[in-house]
C-alpha cells in the first residue's frame, strides 16, 4: 500500500472510532442500592483525548500517521458547572508520567464529553513545579473561580541516588473565565499538603481551608486526617491555627490517610461532605468514597457520619495502572437537587454517578455510625431486622 493511501487510510478508521466513542450514549446500571447509580461506560478514558493532541495530522510530517503524543489516563477531575454545561478540569498524564489539566465539556453531565482544544496553562512560580494533578474547583462568593492542586517536586533532601522522593505542596490558580488562569502563592504550610479545598464561603470573613497534613509525601504519618484552617489573605494563603474536624480511626475505611473531596454542598440540613479513605490490605493500598456532614453555621463541626463506604471500587473499576483505587475531587448539582458525583478508578478513567440532595442527606443521617467493634455492628444488624419483622 502507498504511504498516502495508509496515511489516509489510518486517519479515516482513528476519526470513526474516535466519533463513535464520543457520542456514544450512557446509561445506568439498574436497580442499583438506592443511594445513587452508577452508569455503565466510563465518561473519559484516554482514547477521549483528542486526536490532534495524539497525533501529527501531516502526511508529510508523520506519513505513517503515528501517535506522537501517547497518552496514559484521564482521571481525578475538578467540576463546575458553567454556563448551563458540565465542565471537567481533568487530570490528564502522558506517556511521559508528566500529569497536565485539560477542560472536557460534556452537555448533559453523563456522556459526550468533548474536550477543549487546548489543555490548561498553569503559570509556573520561581520554584517550577515537576508535576501537576487532582485540581478542586471553587466558584467563591468572592467573585474568582479557584483552582486548588497538588503541586509536586523532587525533595532536595534526598539522599544521592534517590529519584523517587517527592515534596507536595498546594498550588492556588483563579479565573474569571475558565481560560486564563492566574497563579498564587502556594500554600504555606509546615507539612505535606496533597488534599486542599477552598470552602465556597468566607468563614468569620476569611477564607477557609481543608486540608490533610501528611509527615511526607505518601503516608499521614502523624497527620490526624482531614483538617481546617482559615486564612486572612487567599494570595499569601498559610495553614495557621490548623485543626483536624474528621479523624482517622483504626480498622476503617479511613485508618491510613483520608481527604476532602471536592468543596462540600450547602444543604439545608448542613454542609454535605465527599471525602476518600485509605486503608492498607494484602494487595495494596484501598482507596474509597465515604460522605460526612458538618454544621451550616459551624462547617468544621461534624453532625453526621454513616458508617464505612459510600462508593467502592467494583467490576472495570478494581483494575488500572493503581488498582482497586476510587478517587473523587469533583461534583455538580443542579438547581433540581440531582448530584454528579465524578470519580476516578485506580489512576485510569473517570465514572459518574448520579444521586440528589435528599438521598445523600437521608443517606448521612439515617444510616448508622460507626460503633468501631464488631459487637457494634451486629447491634446495629439486629436492629434493621428487628425493625423489619414488625412491618
Amino acid at each position: 500500500m502507498m504511504t498516502k493511501e495508509l496515511f489516509e487510510q489510518r486517519v479515516a478508521m482513528v476519526t470513526a472510532e474516535y466519533e463513535e466513542l464520543i457520542s456514544t450514549k450512557n446509561e445506568q446500571v439498574l436497580p442499583g442500592n438506592g443511594i445513587f447509580e452508577r452508569y455503565k461506560n466510563p465518561i473519559l478514558t484516554e482514547a477521549h483525548v483528542p486526536i490532534s493532541w495524539r497525533y501529527d495530522m501531516s502526511p508529510k510530517t508523520n506519513p505513517f500517521f503515528m501517535e506522537r503524543f501517547g497518552i496514559n489516563s484521564t482521571f481525578n477531575s475538578g467540576a463546575i458547572k458553567w454556563k448551563d454545561k458540565y465542565l471537567l478540569v481533568v487530570r490528564v498524564e502522558g506517556y511521559d508520567r508528566k500529569s497536565f489539566f485539560a477542560i472536557a465539556e460534556s452537555p448533559n453531565g453523563i456522556d459526550n464529553f468533548r474536550f477543549w482544544n487546548f489543555p490548561v496553562v498553569i503559570p509556573e512560580t520561581s520554584n517550577p513545579d515537576v508535576n501537576v494533578y487532582d485540581m478542586r474547583l471553587t466558584a467563591h462568593e468572592d467573585g474568582w473561580i479557584y483552582g486548588v492542586f497538588c503541586s509536586e517536586r523532587k525533595d532536595p533532601n534526598a539522599p544521592k541516588g534517590d529519584l523517587s522522593s517527592a515534596i507536595a505542596s498546594a498550588g492556588i490558580v483563579r479565573t474569571k473565565d475558565m481560560q486564563t488562569w492566574e497563579r498564587l502563592p502556594d500554600l504555606k504550610s509546615n507539612s505535606q499538603q496533597r488534599n486542599v479545598v477552598l470552602h465556597p464561603e468566607f468563614v468569620d470573613g476569611k477564607y477557609a481551608l481543608y486540608t490533610r497534613p501528611q509527615d511526607d509525601f505518601i503516608t499521614a504519618g502523624s497527620g490526624g486526617g482531614i483538617g481546617w484552617c482559615l486564612v486572612d489573605d487567599i494570595t499569601n494563603a498559610e495553614t495557621k491555627n490548623e485543626k483536624i474536624i474528621n479523624f482517622r480511626h483504626y480498622h476503617t475505611v479511613k485508618e491510613l490517610k483520608n481527604g476532602e473531596g471536592p468543596h462540600p454542598i450547602k444543604t439545608p440540613k448542613g454542609w454535605l461532605h465527599l471525602a476518600h479513605g485509605v486503608r492498607n490490605c494484602a494487595s495494596g493500598l484501598r482507596y474509597v468514597l465515604y460522605l460526612y456532614l458538618t454544621d451550616l453555621e459551624q462547617p468544621d463541626k461534624l453532625i453526621a457520619e454513616p458508617a464505612g463506604h459510600l462508593m467502592s471500587p467494583i467490576g472495570i473499576e478494581r483494575v488500572g495502572d493503581v488498582s482497586n483505587v476510587l478517587f473523587s475531587n469533583g461534583w455538580i448539582t443542579d438547581e433540581d437537587g440531582t448530584v454528579y458525583i465524578y470519580y476516578a478508578s485506580c489512576d485510569t478513567r473517570m465514572h459518574v454517578a448520579t444521586s440528589s440532595i435528599d438521598r445523600l442527606l437521608d443517606y448521612c443521617l439515617n444510616t448508622a455510625a460507626d460503633g468501631y467493634r464488631s459487637a457494634s455492628s451486629v447491634q446495629t444488624l439486629i436492629s434493621i431486622i428487628e425493625n423489619n419483622n414488625k412491618q
